[in-house]
């Protein structure tokens, strides 16, 4: 397993990002670059771990994990039920679809000022950001799943007298698992921006806020060392999906990777 995982990692991109950071703290630390609030690299994992000695950068982690979780979780339920249904009706996709294309280009951010007259500077507020946004990708992917699995495999279940519900859960969803993971990797970066613009705009708590607090404290490694876990956190949320849905489906590990 150790082995696979250090086949799948990318050390020519590590490299280059690892001299990217050597060339950005040369470039401050030498004057070329003369920003007086843009810190080198060093000073930015500094600021990280002054952070997290002080338990900030924890607390406001640990709130976004948790806005993510359950912006994200929401938006699967919703968007795998709404995915099947239209996937699998051709009646529903008549009178349904229509407006699914409506909403899905809202931007997420509009819904901020509803938000917020609703629930005000809280979580509801940031859930709401989060979970509209994030039903569309596995929603389409989750339809497109569906709707894209060889009609035999629908015949074969009737021939053995299934019903509609257990050709849905034992045939179709099975069939269609790789694009709704797709659609969920999408979902989950995708949350994980919502949430951030989120705390940004209408949430005094979380990573976003954390953005928002040291830029006005002029605290410019601070304020980068927050963009910087959440970039990591990014990284890790990602992995971690690709790593469950691996070893729960290795079928799908070329699909998700």
């Amino acid at each position: 397993m150790a082995e696979t995982a250090r086949g799948r990692l990318n050390w020519t991109g590590l490299g280059v990002f690892a001299l990217v950071l050597l060339v950005w703290e040369a470039a401050v630390r030498s004057g070329l670059i003369a920003f007086e609030f843009f810190p080198p690299p060093s000073r930015i994992l500094l600021g990280i771990v002054a952070l997290t000695r002080d338990g900030v950068m924890l607390q406001d982690l640990l709130h976004t994990l948790g806005s993510i979780a359950a912006g994200w979780s929401i938006a699967m339920l919703i968007g795998v039920a709404i995915g099947v249904l239209l996937g699998f009706s051709p009646t529903a996709r008549r009178f349904g679809l229509a407006s699914v294309e409506v909403l899905r280009p809202m931007p997420g951010i509009a819904f901020a000022p509803v938000g917020l007259l609703l629930f005000g500077f809280s979580l509801q507020t940031e859930l709401v950001v989060t979970v509209l946004p994030t039903i569309w990708p596995v929603m389409v992917n989750t339809m497109g799943g569906i709707a894209n699995v060889h009609p035999r495999l629908g015949d074969v279940g009737r021939t053995l007298r299934l019903s509609n519900t257990e050709i849905v859960r034992h045939l179709l969803l099975p069939a269609a698992l790789p694009s709704i993971i797709v659609g969920a990797r999408i979902s989950l970066g995708l949350a994980l921006v919502m949430a951030i613009v989120a705390e940004i705009v209408g949430n005094p708590a979380g990573l976003g806020y954390g953005i928002v607090r040291e830029q006005q404290a002029m605290n410019p490694e601070y304020m980068f060392a927050y963009i910087a876990v959440v970039g990591i956190l990014g990284i890790a949320l990602n992995a971690g999906v690709v790593a469950l849905t691996t070893a729960l489906w290795p079928a799908t590990s070329r699909v998700t990777l």
